[in-house]
């Protein structure tokens, strides 16, 4: 696992050895960043099933200026941190060692905003629709936000959810990347 593009291109990421966490491949990590746009200019950035922490450097790599990844499995936190280390640029991430459900109540208290949310849960617990609806319920996305969801090719998001719509879906083998755009 390396990352694709950006300041870091080039850079070999960990990833855990255990079926715990499932990182996304290089194939679709470049598709899904061609498709959202290749390069930023200082977006806030939530990792919210971080595993490695691939998405979220990808991202700081390509221009972001800031990612939290949020992890809840110990060993994944480890490789995230570890991850993070190898970019050099640590002052721009922030790791949470908490459930999904936790962190957004946390955020949300703390009135954070984020223009970027990579949603890839274990594909045997798909929350992603309440973690949509959750979002936008504590105002955590800004204007044109994108919310970009891998899930298994056989789960079906709602076209739209709330002030979200879905503007784009594709699918690569047993993955389907669904990518949502804030329309308040």
């Amino acid at each position: 696992m390396r990352v694709i593009s950006g300041d870091f291109r080039g850079l070999h990421l960990k990833s855990l050895k255990q079926d715990t966490t499932r990182p996304t491949s290089d194939k679709i990590k470049e598709s899904l960043f061609n498709m959202i746009g290749p390069y930023f200019s200082g977006e806030r950035v939530l990792d919210l099933y971080s595993g490695s922490g691939a998405l979220a450097v990808e991202a700081i790599s390509r221009g972001a200026q800031e990612a939290v990844c949020v992890e809840k499995n110990y060993q994944a936190m480890r490789i995230i941190q570890e991850n993070i280390r190898l970019t050099r640029h640590e002052d721009q991430f922030v790791t949470l060692k908490i459930t999904a459900d936790k962190a957004l109540k946390k955020l949300a208290a703390e009135e954070q905003i984020f223009d970027m949310v990579f949603l890839d849960p274990p594909y045997a617990k798909q929350t992603i629709e309440q973690n949509l609806r959750d979002m936008v319920k504590n105002s955590l996305l800004a204007k044109n936000a994108y919310i970009i969801c891998e899930t298994d090719k056989s789960v079906i998001l709602p076209e739209e959810i709330s002030t979200l719509s879905q503007i784009r879906t594709k699918t690569y083998g047993i993955t389907k990347l669904t990518i949502y755009r804030n329309g308040r």
